[in-house]
């Protein structure tokens, strides 16, 4: 396993709440999944609180992929967010899945994703892993599949 980039995000969801209620505001459609805005919006509380934690996990996933490029082009287009999703499983633990480009720059990279919110602060931690053979062998696949 080998750590290619970190990246740590803060959020503070009451000035993000107010960007979100701009009026004419596009930022939730164009930044945003369906998935993760059907997420935000099915929770009975505050779904700013959540659009923040997934703002800041995409915000560090870029801030980790960044550091991947130093010196170099950073390779990630003009609205990156859309191609960076915050996933749930049945347990509602959160995942990050690429998309586009984002999948195309890092294909084999695991992305570890860590969210929280307390009080007014939403932070996630992103780390990405290449996971390389010694993952290979632990997950039983051949280092050569």
């Amino acid at each position: 396993m080998t750590v290619l980039g970190i990246g740590l995000d803060l959020v503070t969801i009451s000035e993000f709440a107010e960007q979100l209620e701009r009026s004419g505001t596009t930022m939730v459609r164009e930044s945003f999944t369906a998935g993760e805005r059907r997420y935000c919006q099915s929770k009975p509380t505050d779904s700013a609180r959540h659009y923040a934690a997934r703002w800041a996990a995409k915000e560090a996933v870029i801030k980790a992929w960044a550091s991947t490029r130093f010196a170099r082009s950073p390779q990630i287009g003009d609205n990156p967010y859309p191609l960076i999703e915050v996933v749930n499983d049945a347990w509602g633990r959160p995942s990050i899945k690429l998309h586009g480009l984002a999948a195309e720059f890092l294909p084999r990279v695991r992305v570890h994703l860590s969210l929280t919110h307390d009080g007014d602060t939403a932070a996630a931690m992103v780390i990405l892993e290449d996971p390389g053979e010694l993952a290979d062998i632990i997950e039983g696949r051949s280092a050569t599949q």
